[in-house]
């Protein structure tokens, strides 16, 4: 299983930017995706998880009602929509997933696939 993250870049405070994490390897549609993100000196951070179903999405307080997950089964591509983006949302961002190990658990966190990462800069 291989993840490509891309989509970072430098934006200033209250603008957007959407994340796409290109997914490759598994034999069916029914896994669990997730983006965390992790700031220099600060633990990595689960921002969101959709469940192998897509039916239940999970996201982190500091985020919720700014960013949106989804996943476009099509093009085996998994995106995060970021809205109104504040200085802390400043991050290197992953996108992690996992066909047998669920959201409710770690919110991805023990996802076995990663991404590389992409960067993301909020400057104020």
């Amino acid at each position: 299983v291989q993840l490509q993250a891309s989509g970072g870049g430098l934006v200033q405070a209250g603008g957007s930017l959407e994340l796409s994490c290109e997914v490759s390897g598994f034999t069916s549609d029914y896994y669990a995706v997730a983006w965390l993100r992790q700031a220099p000196g600060r633990k990595r951070e689960g921002v969101s998880c959709m469940s192998r179903t897509g039916n239940t999405i999970y996201y982190a307080d500091s985020v919720k009602g700014r960013f949106t997950i989804a996943k476009d089964k099509s093009k085996n591509r998994v995106y995060l929509q970021m809205n109104s983006l504040k200085p802390e949302d400043t991050a290197v961002y992953y996108c992690a997933a996992d066909s047998e190990r669920l959201c409710v658990v770690k919110r991805g966190a023990d996802f076995t696939s990663w991404g590389q990462g992409t960067q993301v800069t909020v400057s104020s």
